[in-house]
């Protein structure tokens, strides 16, 4: 069996999925002919941008999504108002957030304060600016992947997402790919980006 590896960004307003719910736009509008075994490995929520990997291998899938192999994943994170250094080490050391209903306690992140505003394309459609009221850049690094994790943290600490874009998988970056582009790669460079031996 062939396995075949792919990265795209999956833009805003997106669902990670081939089947359809409603009108929403799928990865079936992307505009490449993948094969019907090849599936995204995780997901990102429609209202957030970013780095997605899809394949038909199996071992893969599991590898990145079996939380026991904490691969890392990095996002560039708009958030309203200018964020503070309580809140960076709050997100930091980990924060209490309620996933289906359950009290759960992050792990312990990497936080980074982006001073410049990270090289991403303009989303489309753009943020609701509000005059007056600043917004702040931050690289949020984690190891887990709850649901919609990232704006629960950020909200936790008083500063909600604005924008939410997955910048990286351990060693592999969006770079310079755009918005529903589709890139096929090898799978030697995958897995040493990845740190997997197989």
């Amino acid at each position: 069996m062939k396995y075949r590896y792919f990265l795209i960004y999956k833009p805003f307003g997106m669902m990670s999925q081939f089947s359809r719910e409603g009108d929403k736009a799928t990865l079936a509008d992307l505009s490449f002919d993948f094969s019907k075994d090849v599936y995204p490995v995780g997901r990102l929520d429609a209202d957030s941008e970013g780095l997605l990997l899809l394949t038909n291998d199996t071992f893969l899938n599991n590898r990145l999504l079996n939380p026991k192999f904490k691969h890392q994943r990095t996002y560039f994170v708009q958030v309203d108002g200018q964020i503070t250094d309580t809140a960076l080490e709050e997100l930091q050391k980990g924060v209490k957030i309620s996933i289906d209903g359950k009290p759960h306690q992050t792990l312990p992140a990497k936080v980074e304060l982006l001073v410049n505003e990270p090289p991403l394309p303009q989303r489309i459609p753009p943020i609701r600016v509000r005059q007056n009221i600043p917004t702040s850049w931050i690289a949020l690094t984690l190891h887990e992947g709850k649901n919609r994790q990232v704006r629960r943290m950020t909200a936790a600490v008083g500063f909600p997402t604005l924008r939410l874009v997955r910048w990286a998988i351990e060693n592999i970056k969006l770079g310079t790919i755009q918005p529903a582009e589709v890139v096929e790669i090898e799978k030697e460079w995958l897995f040493k980006k990845l740190k997997i031996n197989r």
